[in-house]
């Protein structure tokens, strides 16, 4: 489960670590002290590029970019709060990160010199600038360790006490909540020469709800009233079926097709075709999507609501190709309304996935 950055916050300021004065809002404020960062909270990455971190400079200017960042589609994300940040008078950038290798079942602490851009930018043009220190998970995390890593960076010595320590909390914090991934980029040296935690990443291991009260968080409790089940992979077909088993398989032949799926796209049970829609949208909101695979066994989803469904986003992306298998309740009339608007369906998931290889191939 994924956290807004205002919540990664939250429990970052909980064990010690220096975050900017900041409010999160859903609407117009009344008044600011200071000039403003403006993020919008979404899950996504390179908001920034995308337009979801704007800058004012008093409260006219502060509520003209909240009004101009809420309802805002970021990356198939809908921005419902902002965070106002006072703004930092930044020296200098730094990353820090920890993640589960789960290859050699050890938690990897992370430094580099080069934050505040993709640390998998650096991995691939200078791994050498990410210097990493292994942990046992029987193991504590020491302060000692922190200023090892720092020492070998190449970090000027007034500074390495005040990061070490930083990361040690961090390193705290990440297995007191059973985190997955947790992230500050960048990490800033102030001109003031204050280090503070300028943005925030945490992602928690979604198994350990009975030990923590992941209810409070916002995300959670989306992830309860969600439509449909999500899971963002690293290809370029989107891979959508009704129930996990089936929308597992579906992935299993795209991929023996040759394809490499974009995402995981349960839409469960019973879906009419405003839920499909809003699947269909969320995932073809990447970037790169080619084609998309639909796997529907109709039972009590409806075939001709699936139909209506894909036939009204169909039509708003000539550039990705469509493959739908469609059988269940309905099938008949599900296939005419595909058939009708030149949507390319198959009574078998073999032949639907290597039908979609082949129109995509054939461009």
């Amino acid at each position: 489960m994924k956290l807004h950055e205002y919540e990664a916050k939250a429990i970052f300021k909980s064990y010690g670590i220096p975050v900017p004065n900041s409010k999160v809002t859903d609407k117009k404020i009344e008044n600011i002290d200071n000039p403003v960062v403006v993020k919008a909270q979404v899950l996504v990455g390179g908001r920034g590029k995308a337009g979801g971190i704007l800058f004012a400079n008093n409260t006219q200017e502060a509520n003209e970019k909240i009004e101009e960042l809420l309802n805002k589609d970021i990356k198939g994300e809908t921005v419902e709060k902002v965070l106002l940040e006072d703004m930092i008078n930044i020296e200098k950038e730094y990353y820090v990160g920890i993640v589960i290798d789960r290859n050699n079942k050890q938690a990897v602490v992370m430094f580099s010199t080069e934050g505040g851009v993709d640390i998998e930018q650096v991995a691939e043009k200078s791994p050498e600038k990410i210097i990493k220190y292994y942990v046992d998970f029987d193991k504590e995390f020491q302060p000692y360790m922190a200023r090892n890593m720092l020492i070998r960076a190449g970090i000027p010595s007034k500074e390495i006490s005040k990061i070490a320590t930083i990361i040690s909390k961090l390193y705290k914090a990440f297995e007191d909540m059973d985190g997955s991934l947790i992230e500050i980029n960048p990490l800033v040296v102030t001109k003031e020469e204050t280090i503070i935690a300028a943005d925030a990443v945490f992602n928690l291991d979604d198994d350990s709800y009975y030990k923590h009260d992941f209810a409070k968080f916002e995300e959670y409790s989306k992830q309860e009233k969600s439509e449909f089940a999500y899971v963002d992979l690293d290809g370029d077909i989107a891979v959508i079926g009704n129930g996990a088993g089936l929308t597992l398989a579906s992935m299993d032949i795209v991929k023996n097709s040759g394809g490499e799926p974009s995402c995981f796209l349960d839409v469960g049970g019973g879906s009419n075709s405003e839920t499909v829609q809003k699947a269909l949208r969320r995932a073809l909101s990447k970037e790169g999507i080619k084609g998309v695979f639909i796997n529907i066994l109709g039972g009590i989803t409806r075939c001709d609501e699936v139909s209506k469904g894909i036939v009204e986003v169909y039509k708003d992306y000539p550039n990705v190709k469509f493959a739908v298998r469609l059988m269940g309740t309905n099938e008949e009339e599900g296939r005419r309304i595909l058939n009708e608007n030149g949507i390319s369906f198959e009574t078998t998931m073999d032949n639907a996935a290597k039908k979609l290889m082949e129109i995509i191939q054939s461009e």
